[in-house]
């Protein structure tokens, strides 16, 4: 039996230009383009790379209102942005997000097996069903995939593209002149998928990249959302915003992953991480209290609204119970809502408690470097997390962290000093898938019977 390797922290970034709250665009050192500034992301895809990060990761979503964060207002489309930023790269993962709720799979397997290949085997996709029910508007629907069927639909969609993604062997397309032969026929296959959401034919036209398919990622936190993450994930966005829960989060997780026949160690945990660095605690708690003390209590009521479909929670006194929400649809942010309803009633909060408690990316990172880097290996080292994905948008808090925090975790074993593989798979340790077809190629076949 070959012994697993020792476990090695992960860490990606998330390019958020801007910034997924309402403050930090105000930042001086922060151009006011960032989200749409293409060498913003590209400086910070190579300090991220510089520092031996695994990964960078975009988020996105296809609806906005006119309070929407200042970064979701106005960003660059996934793909193309990564395109962009493997052209200028070489080692760094690539991570986007795109929607299963509003595309076709043949197209999604397209995109990130030419972002695979583009990138020579960095690319993930970061699976996501579509929370806000204003985005079915965008795409012809009146109505909203109910929260059922847009996982349902999720499990099916992943199950196409990897399929299609095995459309040739690795070893489909000899190119002998000699023969004239460019393409071994038993080599290509269609997939004639047939199911409840989607009826595919296939075969996709492009081959498979160094890393056999892109890595898959997924971030739902219902019960269906870690199903599905149970079921296809190769690694997940946890959004675990202290110790216990992020213990309780990845247990729970990889005990559905291990019930279902995977491996739980191939699927790598990343909670988000805001850290509030200083040199010294002290300074560090002081930078949280100021920054405590200048939020606007208006923009956080519309950030609570948003796991709500976007629920106008002005309506209601700040400093009265949390309101009955009995009656508001949970079609959304499913699981983050269930959780805003559950802690405000056992914790007994007010409006305004609960506003400041889901209303922001809460940290438990708050300290000198050394802090930071301690509370990191606490994570880690009791199984919370398997790394963390580092939210970037203003310049200082990340030159912080790389310059002074990844050193510590290097100097301790826990973070690579420089990198040993040149594809996402390696990064993460995780193996190479092998084509369905070769495979069944070589499985024994059963003896027919006289």
């Amino acid at each position: 039996m070959v012994d697993k390797p020792e476990r090695q922290l992960h860490l990606g970034a998330i390019l958020e230009g801007v910034g997924a709250d309402h403050g930090s665009w105000l930042d001086p050192d922060l151009p006011g383009d960032a989200s749409i500034d293409i060498d913003w992301y590209i400086d910070n895809a190579r300090a991220a790379e510089a520092a031996k990060f695994d990964l960078v990761f975009i988020v996105d979503s296809p609806y906005i209102t006119p309070d929407t964060a200042p970064h979701f207002l106005n960003r660059l489309e996934p793909l193309t942005l990564l395109s962009a930023v493997a052209a200028s790269t070489s080692r760094i993962g690539l991570v986007g997000t795109l929607t299963t709720s509003y595309w076709e799979p043949y197209n999604v397997a397209r995109q990130f097996g030419s972002l695979d290949h583009i990138s020579r085997g960095r690319a993930g996709w970061n699976v996501v069903t579509t929370g806000l029910e204003g985005a079915a508007r965008n795409y012809g629907r009146e109505e909203h995939f109910d929260h059922a069927v847009r996982y349902a639909r999720a499990r099916e969609f992943v199950e196409v593209v990897q399929g299609l993604w095995d459309s040739y062997e690795d070893d489909a397309f000899p190119r002998d002149r000699t023969s004239r032969t460019f393409l071994d026929k038993g080599r290509q296959h269609r997939l004639d998928h047939r199911g409840e959401h989607f009826s595919v034919a296939g075969p996709l036209a492009l081959s498979r990249s160094r890393q056999g398919q892109p890595v898959i990622f997924q971030a739902g936190d219902s019960s269906e959302g870690r199903n599905l993450g149970a079921a296809i994930a190769e690694g997940t966005f946890a959004s675990a915003q202290d110790f216990e829960s992020g213990r309780a989060y990845y247990a729970d997780l990889k005990g559905r992953a291990a019930a279902l026949g995977r491996d739980p160690d191939q699927i790598k945990v990343l909670p988000g991480l805001v850290p509030i660095i200083a040199e010294t605690d002290k300074e560090a708690r002081e930078i949280a209290a100021a920054a405590q003390g200048a939020l606007d209590i208006g923009k956080l009521l519309t950030q609570v609204g948003r796991a709500f479909n976007y629920h106008d929670f002005t309506q209601y006194e700040l400093d009265a119970p949390f309101p009955d929400l009995s009656g508001v649809t949970l079609n959304s942010y499913k699981g983050h809502a269930e959780r805003i309803i559950r802690v405000a009633a056992e914790e007994q909060l007010t409006l305004r408690q609960a506003a400041y408690r889901f209303g922001q990316w809460r940290s438990d990172f708050v300290g000198s470097p050394e802090t930071i880097a301690n509370e990191i290996e606490r994570w880690f080292v009791r199984r919370a997390a398997d790394g963390f994905n580092l939210r970037v948008t203003r310049p200082r808090d990340f030159a912080l962290f790389r310059e002074r925090v990844v050193p510590i975790l290097q100097a301790r074993g826990l973070f690579r000093r420089d990198y040993t593989h040149d594809t996402l798979r390696g990064h993460l340790g995780l193996p190479v898938p092998e084509n369905r077809y070769s495979l069944a190629r070589r499985e024994p076949q059963p003896i027919a019977a006289e």
